[in-house]
């Protein structure tokens, strides 16, 4: 279509009916992932840091449009991700995860244990610690997803070009890799806080949550200025913002 603009479905049940119909023509997601996400939907009263099955697609389908082999993973929540990333880079490529919360962490371990995957590896702390130290080793990363959060995009952002330079013998991204940061439109309050968007919680001014908008916001706009990055942020799931990393 010629506008610019994302036109959204009319209703609920259409929005609903045109996911599950898009994610069914997609590419396959092995059962076990989609068990497991499906048993942390169910169990988990905090399922919703949770990536979904169809963006899950989306970013299998990104990784191997790259031939990525190496994936960082900024903030593990249980290890769904994690899976699906390895399913991307198959059993000969190596994730990374760095999780805070060390109850996410062994949850993530476990899972990961039970279905054989020996190329997933935790570090558990704080990653603007640990990030550092990862740009140590000799092969750089091929994506970097944040996932993690919010008010901590921007550091994360500063950190990896930071230890990306051109020519440098050891560098956490590859030129032409990718940053994939995750929910940075956060339910179009990114985009418009004002009272027009019905998302807006009615302490939205004084809450965690105008921080975190603040920080998403301060996190498009450092990529998009960044001559060093070309970005494209889609305006799906709670919107993804990719930026590839030209040198």
């Amino acid at each position: 279509m010629k506008e610019a603009f994302t036109r959204l479905y009319a209703t609920a049940t259409l929005n609903e009916r045109v996911t599950s119909y898009s994610e069914s023509v997609s590419l396959e997601l092995p059962q076990h992932i989609r068990d497991y996400h499906a048993r942390i939907y169910k169990e988990r009263d905090d399922s919703n840091y949770m990536i979904s099955t169809f963006e899950s697609q989306a970013l299998i389908f990104l990784a191997r449009t790259i031939g990525a082999k190496r994936i960082l993973e900024i903030g593990v929540y249980v290890g769904y991700s994690a899976m699906a990333w390895r399913h991307a880079v198959g059993p000969q490529g190596k994730v990374t995860g760095l999780e805070y919360d060390k109850e996410y962490a062994e949850a993530a371990k476990k899972i990961w244990k039970e279905n054989g995957y020996d190329n997933i590896e935790v570090h558990v702390g704080d990653a603007s610690e640990t990030l550092p130290k990862l740009a140590d080793v000799n092969e750089p990363y091929d994506i970097i997803f944040i996932d993690a959060d919010k008010t901590g995009y921007p550091g994360y952002l500063k950190q990896i070009l930071e230890r990306s330079q051109p020519g440098a013998k050891n560098r956490l991204l590859r030129p032409g890799g990718i940053i994939a940061a995750d929910n940075t439109l956060r339910r179009g309050l990114v985009a418009d806080s004002s009272s027009d968007n019905p998302w807006r919680p009615a302490d939205f001014d004084d809450g965690w949550e105008s921080k975190a908008v603040a920080a998403v916001r301060e996190y498009n706009k450092a990529a998009a200025d960044d001559p060093r990055l070309e970005t494209l942020l889609i305006p799906l799931w709670d919107g993804l913002n990719l930026a590839r990393l030209l040198d």
